[in-house]
């Protein structure tokens, strides 16, 4: 058996909002199970292509949002972690 785990996880810095709860790294983890290593390493492979095209995506609307004067992205931190383990 093999196991999927899935962690992103996101926070803002303090300079980008007052909200004090989007200061913090808020963890998303997720696990899978699956019957064969191949199985587990082609669901791996596939989020993370789709992570990568969509954080391709946040930081080209983020680019817009800073040339426009309204956000910056360097005041996001995204990040995440997609790993095939044996159980």
């Amino acid at each position: 058996m093999w196991v999927l785990i899935y962690i992103f996880s996101y926070s803002v810095s303090p300079a980008a909002t007052n909200d004090r709860t989007e200061w913090r790294l808020v963890p998303t983890v997720v696990f899978q199970e699956f019957s064969s290593e191949e199985r587990c390493r082609a669901a791996k492979s596939k989020i993370e292509g789709s992570l990568s095209e969509a954080g391709a995506k946040l930081k080209s609307g983020l680019e817009d949002l800073k040339r426009a004067g309204a956000a910056d992205p360097a005041q996001i931190i995204i990040a995440y972690n997609v790993e095939c383990l044996l159980k």
